[in-house]
């Protein structure tokens, strides 16, 4: 059967594009179909979010090649600090956690990117890589995979054939869904309101986690006097919120903000996302793997979404390159069972810790909370034990991939 490309790849949000550009430099071809147009992805105003990028997930950018053109607009990550309290009450604790970046030889625990930047220089990163076609405003409607390699069926009426196909189309992933991957997860009942705000004092590279009863509120730094907001509500409060003036959704916003920052004001667009943990029952069928969001959605809580999807396209370029250069054949069962050995339990055990911590910090029993508290306080006097949360954090602890070496 001859082939298209290598490998498909049906998704060109993040982890696609990240995916197709690690498998090119590793000498294969690639597909890329990604079912909005470019323009739309392109857009200043398409998406509103920020992502705390771990250290392990620079490195991997900087390897495909990416870093040079996005580090001149993020922010340095330096501290952390995470509090547990009530909107307009502030912390109710004197106990609360302060990752300091000086205590890591590396350096900084991770940057924070803008997606409309991030997803530019993927995009444009492609455009320039001759191993890899895009093409963009095209659903596939069918696939077929065999012993002879994998066919996918447009809408346009187009097929297209590889030797494997990838899926990094999302939660909803209609990978998974044709290849008859069933999901395991949850609603957790709440929503994230995402906005970028400006404000009067500098944030100085420190990212804030504030746990309150209906969710967390991350306040993460971008460049200059602007920070990026991850707010949880109730989908009922949420809902209520987001559909309140610009003015209006400020004046409920600034008590839970507080006045550290000094004066703030909204930037740009709102947005709204609601959340929920989602978990593919495998990561691989005949000829298909799955990669980032198709495979494990989890809560924001950590900031550990993203970051994730990476370290599932660092392992399974490893885990292809090492075959190819094997001879072996690259979508076998045997080679993708490698991959989902490597990714799964890590992944599984991440969604789940985010998972436990939501529910431990989202709401307002009094013995959990003198229980979190004590906890916060333990870890932050134990100088050994925060600084194994920090490498955490970072993405430098497991068995890494290569590209994030």
């Amino acid at each position: 059967m001859k082939h298209d490309s290598d490998i498909l790849i049906v998704g060109g949000g993040l982890n696609g594009p990240a995916q197709a550009l690690a498998l090119a430099q590793a000498g294969f071809t690639v597909t890329v179909i990604d079912a909005l147009p470019r323009a739309t992805q392109q857009s200043d105003n398409f998406d509103g979010r920020a992502y705390a990028l771990a250290l392990a997930s620079k490195r991997l950018l900087d390897r495909i090649g990416i870093w040079d053109h996005v580090a001149c607009i993020a922010q340095p990550m330096l501290d952390i600090k995470v509090s547990d309290g009530r909107a307009g009450e502030g912390p109710l604790s004197p106990f609360f956690l302060h990752f300091d970046h000086n205590e890591l030889e590396e350096g900084p625990m991770g940057y924070m990117l803008e997606d409309r930047f991030l997803r530019r220089a993927l995009a444009d990163a492609m455009t320039a890589e001759p191993r890899i076609t895009v093409m963009d405003g095209t659903k596939v409607v069918a696939q077929d995979t065999g012993p002879a390699g994998v066919t996918l069926h447009l809408d346009t009426g187009a097929t297209l054939t590889g030797k494997l196909l990838i899926g990094a189309d999302g939660r909803k992933s209609g990978t998974a869904e044709r290849a008859g991957i069933k999901r395991s997860g949850w609603d957790y009942g709440q929503t994230a309101l995402v906005c970028a705000i400006s404000h009067e004092l500098p944030n100085n590279g420190v990212a804030h986690q504030f746990f309150m009863p209906p969710g967390p509120l991350a306040i993460l730094p971008l460049p200059g006097n602007m920070s990026s907001i991850v707010w949880s509500e109730t989908h009922e409060n949420a809902a209520a919120i987001h559909g309140l003036s610009d003015a209006d959704y400020m004046q409920v916003l600034r008590p839970r903000f507080g006045d550290f920052l000094g004066k703030i004001e909204l930037a740009g667009q709102r947005f709204t996302y609601p959340l929920n943990l989602t978990l593919a029952d495998r990561f691989t069928a005949e000829r298909l793997v799955l990669v980032g969001d198709a495979a494990h959605g989890m809560h924001p809580i950590a900031g550990q979404g993203l970051n994730a999807g990476l370290r599932d396209i660092g392992a399974l370029t490893q885990v292809l390159r090492d075959a190819k250069q094997r001879g072996e054949d690259i979508a076998s069962e045997l080679v993708l069972d490698r991959y989902q050995e490597w990714r799964r339990f890590d992944t599984a055990s991440l969604a789940l810790s985010t998972d436990l911590t939501n529910k431990l910090f989202s709401n307002d029993n009094p013995l959990l909370r003198f229980a979190r508290d004590l906890g916060m306080g333990a870890v932050n006097a134990m100088p050994g034990l925060r600084r194994g949360f920090m490498r955490e954090a970072a993405g430098l602890t497991g068995d890494l991939p290569d590209l994030m070496r």
